[in-house]
């Protein structure tokens, strides 16, 4: 399992995601990002040091550029978003208590527990090159898919603050948002799945594929859950709206072409 290489990227993962102890949705959203990044490029110095990645040197430094891609993609985003929006700022401020201090014991809790979190979903990579997998097309294909999700999530965020430019008072629902009410998760279940994929060829033992199907299912309930917090904010503030309805009505919520449009149970 390689306990120590797993160690080592946890301790990578807590140092970059404890940001979250300044303001504690950071350990899920830019600590989250930077951890992400930091994974992937401590596994691609391990792979090089160790010579884990002997034959397959592009494949590792091409995969710890994806995470890195990633992490500063959407710590970047994030930041950016916060700092610009005072719109933005006020529903963050809200969905987080008002910046309600939580206890210190809760604080270090999540902290342990997204890093290791991370680590796992990090792993994939982690596997394939210690393993000495030398195959080279499904890890391709497996980054492929997650090009794929990170242009997704990329776009769908590009998309909505557009029409949020022009439209303050309603969701987006132009463009990717006509196929689904949330294709940024979307698109990071889509990133995840490709990880996933990347290593599957390469998994050894009941241990690294537990380790592996575990952070994917994790990632995909988080991302459930997600829409389904947006879906509740959204029926609170627009729930009397009908073109709101409407769309809500007919768009799936996160998985395109299958009929599950609510997750919250509708009041009226």
């Amino acid at each position: 399992m390689y306990w120590n290489s797993l160690l080592i990227i946890c301790l990578v993962c807590a140092v970059l995601s404890a940001v979250g102890f300044y303001k504690y949705v950071y350990f899920l959203s830019i600590g989250y990002g930077f951890a992400i990044a930091g994974g992937g490029i401590t596994i691609l110095i391990m792979s090089l040091k160790y010579g884990w990645s002997e034959g397959v040197v592009v494949l590792a430094i091409l995969q710890a550029a994806l995470f890195l891609a990633y992490g500063a993609r959407l710590s970047g985003f994030l930041l950016i978003r916060e700092i610009k929006n005072a719109a933005y700022r006020k529903t963050l401020k809200e969905a987080t208590g008002n910046d309600k201090k939580i206890p210190v014991f809760v604080s270090i809790s999540i902290w342990v527990f997204v890093a290791i979190l991370y680590t796992a979903q990090v792993s994939p990579m982690l596997f394939r090159y210690a393993n000495g997998s030398k195959d080279v097309l499904v890890p391709v294909i497996g980054m492929l898919i997650s090009v794929f999700g990170l242009g997704l999530e990329s776009l769908a965020d590009k998309q909505k603050s557009d029409q949020k430019k022009q439209r303050p008072d309603m969701v987006a629902t132009k463009g990717l948002y006509k196929i689904v009410r949330c294709p940024n998760y979307l698109g990071e279940i889509i990133f995840w799945t490709g990880v996933f994929v990347a290593g599957i060829t390469t998994y050894q033992g009941l241990g690294q594929w537990l380790m592996a199907i575990i952070a994917y299912v994790c990632i995909v309930y988080i991302m459930f859950n997600g829409a389904q917090r947006l879906e509740k904010r959204q029926m609170a503030r627009y729930g009397n709206d009908a073109a709101y309805n409407h769309y809500a009505d007919k768009t799936p919520i996160i998985l395109p072409f299958i009929p599950i449009y609510h997750l919250n149970k509708k009041t009226s």
